[in-house]
């Protein structure tokens, strides 16, 4: 059973920046591959970024690429999401998931609740 439980979002405006984290319980935290995703409102959740266990590798979708990056740290068991240049279409709830396997943009085993992310213009 993992935990999480995100942090970090907030109010910004276009063009500015956030990092959002999410800390994870549990011993195993470095066997799981991470990742996250996005809802917006009247919208379905979509995909956003993943992480393989060791952090080596990464994936993102086309709509952050070059804007975002995820990283994570084993030893702090956190997962985080640097977003840069933000948009107002950036706007969502964002939530942090882990899967045992292979990086992957679906299937997640555990979520946690999200923390909203709001880009003004």
């Amino acid at each position: 059973q993992v935990t999480l439980v995100e942090s970090g979002g907030g109010l910004v405006q276009a063009g500015g920046s956030l990092r959002l984290s999410c800390a994870a319980s549990g011993r195993t935290f470095n066997t799981y591959t991470m990742g996250w995703f996005r809802q917006a409102p009247g919208k379905e959740r979509e995909f956003v970024a993943t992480i393989d266990w060791s952090g080596g590798s990464t994936y993102y979708a086309d709509s952050v690429k070059g804007r975002f990056t995820i990283s994570r740290d084993n030893a702090k068991n956190t997962v985080y999401l640097e977003m840069n240049s933000l948009k107002p279409e950036d706007t969502a709830v964002y939530s942090c998931a882990a899967r045992k396997g292979v990086m992957s943009a679906a299937s997640y085993d555990y979520w946690g609740q999200g923390t909203q992310v709001t880009v003004s213009s």
